[in-house]
């Protein structure tokens, strides 16, 4: 379970204003790339968030979604987005640090270190500090990590009532039987990512 070790350690050298960062959809086949961002008020963390909070992966949806509200309450956070085009122009690993980058300029306050899930920095004129599994082993990543996850659901259930059919309400877009089903009979939609290959698979089919 995460905990306050790293964000202590970071006290420790310095810093004052830690904020946490991870993203979510780096892997559908449509959709953004979403990340975010929350800096935790380390001296008031409310025990619904320092007991519940862990890597989105590992929580229900309903859990996911009270965590979210209560961050939204006691917590300062940042989302931020990059679009399927950028996806497609610069390669999902660049795009996803641009979401990072974003997402942290969205707090509302310039952090003295970022605690980033994952082995790249995102642009960012502070310190950074890559943990590999972040998201399980700090409170502010895992925040983070609840943010991304919870605000790129959201996105993919609107898109799902324009784009009918792909199930992304369910799916969020990632390649399941549904979705891979809905790409051979609808075809591909302007939320797809066509530098992907399931995606250019249908498209060239669909030139041939």
């Amino acid at each position: 379970m995460p905990d306050l070790s790293l964000e202590t350690a970071a006290r420790g050298a310095g810093h004052s204003v830690i904020a946490g960062l991870d993203e979510a959809g780096r892997g559908p086949w449509a959709g953004p790339v979403v990340a975010g961002a929350a800096v935790l008020d380390l001296m008031r963390l409310s025990p619904a968030l320092r007991d519940g909070l862990d890597d989105s992966k590992r929580l229900k949806a309903a859990a996911r979604e009270d965590l979210f509200k209560r961050l939204r309450g006691e917590a300062r956070i940042g989302v931020g987005r990059a679009e399927v085009p950028e996806i497609d122009a610069h390669n999902i690993l660049q795009a996803t640090l641009l979401a990072m980058a974003r997402a942290v300029a969205q707090i509302g306050v310039t952090p003295d270190i970022v605690l980033v899930d994952g082995n790249r920095e995102p642009p960012l004129t502070c310190s950074v500090q890559c943990i590999v599994g972040g998201d399980g082993r700090s409170l502010s990543i895992a925040a983070a990590s609840v943010v991304a996850k919870v605000s790129r659901d959201r996105i993919m259930a609107e898109l799902a009532v324009e784009y009918p059919g792909y199930g992304w309400e369910r799916n969020a877009g990632y390649g399941t039987a549904e979705h891979r089903t809905a790409l051979e009979c609808l075809g591909v939609t302007p939320e797809h990512r066509r530098s992907y290959k399931p995606v250019i698979k249908i498209l060239s089919r669909a030139q041939a």
